[in-house]
């Protein structure tokens, strides 16, 4: 891994170091954190200073506390969200291709109808019915989101499961689950790796959505999206505190997404 790193090209090790560091925060923020998730410890939206590095919010706790405990919060949601709708809709792709006939036609056309919906609108109605408790927030996410995972996994399953290699495991008299597992899941690793890469930043961004909305996570919880709603009233009086944890949203995407270019080039087996 560290050889391949080395010959990465330099927006590829700007994405690793920009990932890294926010890994690294959200793993660590209890030691990191000058203060506590909720700590009140200043006035309202105070400025930069020694004591409070990115200045206060608007209800006098420490921006960088908050900040840091928002990485936490808001990357591990999205992480687990990401990996539920990958293991729901890549299992159903790859049962669809690979059994074909009415199951691939019911699985197909029941995402459709999912897919129908305006995901955003979707999400408001569930969430608003439900509640924006955080097992609600990760199911709903991951369903409406394996439906663009199960697209691309059916579609890359079927042109490998037509190939020699996998006609061989049939004959063996292998199962399903074991071509799946063996034969399909190692050849479909590229694109579905990258697109992990693509459907975080999309989840990232979306429950960062829901969070300026009122539904994401709940006060007092730390979170990005939640942060720019909270502190928006700041900009009347010329202050930019909502600017830092938006540019934090920002910076984070950008980082995903040159990993993923890179990955998408390396696996594409295209050469400088």
């Amino acid at each position: 891994m560290f050889a391949l790193l080395k010959k990465s090209p330099i927006s590829a090790r700007i994405g690793f170091a920009i990932v890294l560091l926010n890994v690294l925060v959200a793993i660590f923020a209890p030691l990191v954190a000058p203060y506590g998730e909720t700590s009140v410890v200043g006035n309202v939206w105070e400025s930069f200073s020694d004591e409070f590095l990115l200045g206060t919010d608007h209800l006098g706790r420490d921006l960088m506390t908050r900040m840091i405990y928002g990485a936490r919060n808001t990357i591990a949601l999205a992480f687990v969200t990401t990996a539920l709708s990958f293991i729901l809709g890549v299992s159903l792709g790859f049962v669809a291709a690979t059994k074909g006939g009415w199951t691939d036609q019911f699985f197909s056309r029941i995402i459709d109808i999912v897919m129908a919906f305006p995901t955003l609108i979707f999400a408001l109605m569930i969430l608003s019915v439900m509640g924006a408790t955080i097992p609600v927030l990760i199911f709903t996410i991951a369903i409406l989101d394996s439906t663009r995972v199960y697209r691309l996994s059916r579609a890359v399953a079927m042109d490998i499961e037509v190939l020699d290699f996998v006609e061989a495991a049939r004959l063996r008299g292998e199962g399903l689950w074991w071509i799946m597992r063996h034969e399909i899941l190692p050849n479909a690793m590229p694109p579905l790796v990258a697109e992990f890469g693509l459907r975080f930043c999309f989840v990232f961004l979306f429950i960062a959505s829901l969070s300026f909305l009122g539904l994401g996570l709940q006060p007092p919880l730390a979170d990005w999206g939640g942060m720019v709603r909270e502190n928006a009233g700041a900009i009347t009086f010329g202050i930019y505190v909502p600017l830092i944890p938006a540019a934090a949203i920002a910076f984070l995407t950008v980082g995903v997404n040159l990993i993923v270019d890179w990955f998408l080039h390396l696996s594409s087996g295209l050469h400088e």
